[in-house]
Formats: structure tokens, C-alpha cells, sequence
């Protein structure tokens, strides 16, 4: 697995680079999947758990779930102007598939490269089939780990989650209460709007959450999704820049300081965008699982649930 990624994205970048069909067109795509591959194998060698391995199905759905998380942003772009493509396939149907490909590995990509950085902290010292924490081999995953140590009380109260709710809602709203001129200088708050409306809310609902983990004295998620970010983030300019097929950025913000195509202030955007990933997912998959609450019952614990659990820890 690891081998075949790391191939799969050699091979795309390499040919892309020499104009050769059909990645030339496709290498967003066809690197990402490579990436994907190769992280999971290396969080597999050294954790003995991985989302393709362990969790497959998991990893359908946010595959799948990626695809509407992403057009929501693309929403957004219709208003802000940030972005916009170029050198697509003619072919509408073709089109289509490019997107629908691209877009399904955004989260993936996030999250299995949270789990890279998470891996490569705690180091290769476990071995294939443990855990790579402190503290010996992974359990098996249908049995229960040990009690989480106390921390702070749970759920925010009212007051801080209707203040961060609030706030929340207000990022998101701001460049729609504007010009379009003005809301092309408002990206920033897009980035940042979900993780303030949705992360509490999750917490409330008894999901996982960033400010719990803050609460509670846990930053690894947090480390470890930004780190996430910040990597993919490299890796989409990187891969994006030869590509004939690609996204070129009309951010109207230090347009003349720039590497690859994104404008330098743009890459501090990353890590928050990877913060947002978790707690939209969070959010629908609570979603999904209150939808499917029956088939839960039946089942027991979720496997989703439990990867969930396990993002970027």
C-alpha cells in the first residue's frame, strides 16, 4: 500500500509535468488518491489501525460526504469570487466525474494525513500491529479502552455556546451582507465559521469536539488536523500548479506574493480549514447517525462512531 501510493503519485506529477494524458487533466485527482493510499499504509505499519483497513465503510461515507461538504465552500465562491477553474475536460459528463473524484478526496485527505502527523509524533517505535502511544498495543476495537482521565465538566453551558453559535453564524453571513466587492476580502471568516457554529454544537449533542478536547486539556486533535492542514494545503498548490486542469486564485490580497498559485496569506488558511473539516464532519455524521439510530441499535457501537473518536489521536 505504501509503495503504491508513493508510486501513484510519482507517476501522476512526473507525467503531468511532460504533458501526458490523461494526467496532465487528471493529476488532482489521480495524486490524491496516491496520497491517500500511502498515508493509510504508513498509519497502518505503525498503528495496526487504519480508515481504509479498519473501516472501510467509515471511509466510504466520508468519501461520499465529502463530495456536498466541498460544494458548500463552492457556494460560497459564488459570491466571493476566490477562485475559479480552468483547462477542464469539454466533455460535460467527463467534467462531472473530475469533480465528483476531486471533491471525494478532500476529507480523506485531511483526515488520513492527520493521522500521518499523529503517527509520525509518536513515532514508528510500536511496530506493525500497535499502537504507536505510549502504552502498548492497540485494543481490539470491539472492546472497551480504559476510563479517560477526569478532566473539566463536559458541554459548554448555554451562554458559550450561543455566543460561539452566534458568532459562528456572523462569519458565514458577513460577505453576503456586503457588496460583492467587499466580500471578495472576506474568505477569512468562511474559513473560520464553521468551527465556531458547529464544534459546540457537536460537543452539546455528545460528539467529538475541538473545544473539549481544549477543555479537557487534550490538544493532540488539535495539533494534528492544523499540521494536516498545512500539508494538504502544500500538496494542492503543489499538485495543482502543472496541471492543465486546475484553479487559478482571484483572492485580491497580496496577488503579487505568491507560491504556486495561492497568495501567501492564503496558506494560513489551511490549518483552520482542516478544523473546519472535522467539525463538519462530526456534524453530519452525528446527523447520519440519529437518521440510522435504528440500525445503530442493532449493531452496537458504530464503526464510524469509533473512527470519529480516532481523528487525528
Amino acid at each position: 500500500m505504501i509503495w503504491l501510493g508513493l508510486a501513484i503519485m510519482i507517476v501522476s506529477e512526473t507525467l503531468t509535468l511532460l504533458h501526458v494524458e490523461p494526467f496532465w487533466t487528471w493529476n488532482t485527482p489521480i495524486a490524491w488518491t496516491g496520497f491517500i493510499i500511502f498515508a493509510d499504509g504508513i498509519v497502518f505499519r505503525t498503528r495496526g489501525d487504519s480508515w481504509l483497513r479498519s473501516a472501510p465503510r467509515e471511509f466510504a461515507l466520508l468519501a461520499l460526504l465529502s463530495i456536498p461538504l466541498w460544494l458548500v465552500f463552492e457556494g460560497f465562491n459564488l459570491y466571493i469570487d476566490n477562485w475559479n477553474y480552468t483547462g477542464l475536460p469539454e466533455n460535460f459528463w467527463a467534467r462531472q466525474v473530475g469533480y465528483a473524484w476531486s471533491f471525494s478526496t478532500i476529507w480523506p485527505a485531511i483526515f488520513e494525513g492527520a493521522d500521518l502527523v499523529a503517527a509520525g509524533r509518536t513515532g514508528w517505535s510500536s511496530g506493525p500491529g500497535r499502537s504507536g502511544r505510549p502504552g502498548g498495543s492497540r485494543r481490539p476495537p470491539d472492546q472497551p479502552g480504559p476510563p479517560c482521565p477526569p478532566g473539566p465538566p463536559g458541554p459548554p453551558g448555554l451562554s458559550g455556546l450561543s455566543l460561539s453559535v452566534v458568532a459562528g453564524a456572523t462569519m458565514l453571513i458577513a460577505p453576503f451582507a456586503v457588496s460583492r466587492a467587499a466580500a471578495r476580502y472576506l474568505a477569512a471568516p468562511v474559513w473560520l465559521g464553521f468551527i465556531f457554529l458547529l464544534d459546540p454544537i457537536n460537543a452539546r449533542l455528545g460528539g467529538e469536539s475541538l473545544s473539549a478536547d481544549w477543555r479537557a486539556g487534550r490538544y493532540d486533535r488539535l495539533i494534528n488536523l492544523s499540521v494536516s492542514g498545512l500539508l494538504c494545503g502544500v500538496l494542492w498548490e503543489l499538485w495543482n500548479y502543472w496541471a492543465r486542469a486546475k484553479w487559478h486564485y482571484t483572492v485580491p490580497i497580496m496577488e503579487g506574493w505568491k507560491i504556486f498559485e495561492m497568495p501567501v496569506p492564503g496558506y494560513f488558511g489551511f490549518p483552520a480549514f482542516a478544523l473546519e473539516c472535522f467539525a463538519m464532519y462530526v456534524s453530519a455524521r452525528l446527523v447520519f447517525s440519529y437518521v440510522a439510530s435504528g440500525l445503530s441499535q442493532a449493531s452496537g457501537p458504530s464503526e464510524g462512531r469509533r473512527h470519529v473518536r480516532s481523528i487525528a489521536q
